[in-house]
């Protein structure tokens, strides 16, 4: 019989597993000193010496590096000088909005596969992936995590909705890999196709990339009869840091990690329950320097065992964001980054991105002043449109054109409407 748990780590007391952690940072902070340019100015910067840095405690001497600080580094530096590895051991190179660079040099380490076996993926199972495989490192680690599972890939990406729907019926999937609101989309067409659910295999799905709401879950386990899993993944830390188990009471922290809860201000630690950032340092990734990196994601944590056997601290869920960027449609979208892109267009004076969720799907709407005179409206929405997928691999779902003053002056460029029950 197989075990449930993927690993030992999943199940080590709290005591191997703070020796287990602390050994692990003390080797990443010794390395990313040695080797990573950025680091070691970090680190110095702080006036503590790596040495200074031995538990999961120490990590409060050290600042928080954020997504802003990653692409203003990476403008200066390749892979922003946290690379510490020589490059040409560098396997493959994923492109997070910004852009960002990062490395991916251990393709042995299975970052997604133990969030994929706690939902009971094995052998036997056909799973349909839906996520991109191309710059984002979703599709190809998802693909690698479900082949480590045992399990048969359908690699589809996103798009074709048609043929995908084609596919699990013939093949029989019995996997959806997505985001929650592609898989009721698919449900839907699927629906005015005239093939109803009921002909589907289809009875485990796992997400990430999107907030899975308490709606969303109940619609489809108890409508549609999908057992559903989420995980919380951020990609420039290196892929999944929490995920849930049967009991879906809580995501396990993954031991590849630190992970702390944090005042986004100070950087102090927090205890359980209480809510703060998520800040991720990766403790097995010998290609990464990046320390302390500051997801902008609110969550708190639960301390303890779980009914399932795992033992790690579990997050709560993810409570909002902090600053002003949000994850859309499974993408940050970062304030700065958008005024960089808006700045661009000499017609604009004020810029605004607003992001509700009607229907169960995130829809982005930008806004904008532009300066007195004639201009093309049209062709500018398709420029703007254009460059910014191009960037931040989204498009917006609408552009309004506004009267001047509507904009405030101290107004957030992203502003998250979304009310998630």
């Amino acid at each position: 019989m197989q075990s449930p748990y993927f690993d030992h780590f999943e199940t080590m007391s709290e005591e191997a597993r703070a020796r287990h952690q602390a050994a692990g940072l003390f080797q990443t902070i010794q390395n990313a000193y040695a080797k990573s340019v950025s680091a070691r100015e970090i680190i110095d910067r702080s006036g503590v010496k790596p040495g200074d840095v031995k538990t999961v405690a120490d990590l409060q001497k050290l600042p928080i590096t954020r997504k802003n600080d990653l692409i203003d580094l990476e403008k200066q530096r390749l892979f922003g000088g946290f690379l510490t590895v020589p490059f040409e051991e560098v396997a493959r190179i994923f492109i997070s909005p910004g852009p960002i660079y990062e490395p991916l040099h251990a393709e042995s380490i299975k970052w997604f596969a133990k969030s994929f076996w706690a939902s009971g993926l094995r052998k036997g199972d056909i799973a349909v992936n839906t996520f991109n495989f191309h710059m984002s490192p979703a599709g190809m680690l998802f693909h690698e995590a479900i082949r480590d599972c045992g399990a048969t890939a359908l690699p589809m990406g996103t798009g074709n909705t048609e043929i995908l729907i084609r596919a699990m019926l013939d093949l029989k999937a019995s996997v959806f890999v997505g985001t929650p609101s592609h898989l009721l989309s698919v449900i839907k067409k699927a629906e005015e196709l005239g093939h109803p659910w009921a002909e589907f295999n289809v009875k485990k799905a796992w997400f990430t990339g999107e907030m899975l709401t308490a709606s969303m879950r109940h619609t489809l386990e108890s409508v549609y009869g999908i057992d559903t899993y989420q995980a919380y993944a951020v990609s420039e830390p290196g892929g999944a840091l929490a995920y849930e188990c049967s009991e879906k009471n809580g995501l396990h922290f993954m031991d590849d990690y630190i992970i702390e809860i944090v005042d986004p201000v100070t950087g102090k630690q927090f205890g359980a329950g209480e809510v703060g950032e998520v800040v991720v340092t990766p403790i097995n990734n010998p290609t990464w320097g990046l320390i302390r990196f500051g997801t902008g994601d609110l969550s708190s944590f639960v301390a303890g065992g779980c009914r399932c056997g795992r033992t790690a601290h579990r997050l709560t869920g993810i409570a909002g964001r902090v600053g002003d960027s949000v994850k859309v449609r499974g993408q940050f979208v970062v304030g700065k980054q958008a005024a960089d892109i808006f700045s661009g267009f000499a017609d604009i004076t004020r810029a605004q991105i607003t992001v509700e969720r009607p229907n169960e799907r995130d829809e982005m709407t930008f806004r904008f002043e532009l300066r007195p005179g004639d201009c093309d409206k049209e062709a500018l929405s398709k420029d703007i449109a254009r460059k910014f997928q191009n960037l931040c691999l989204l498009r917006p779902d609408r552009i309004e054109y506004v009267e001047i003053g509507t904009i405030g002056e101290a107004a957030k460029t992203v502003v998250d409407l979304r009310r998630f029950v």
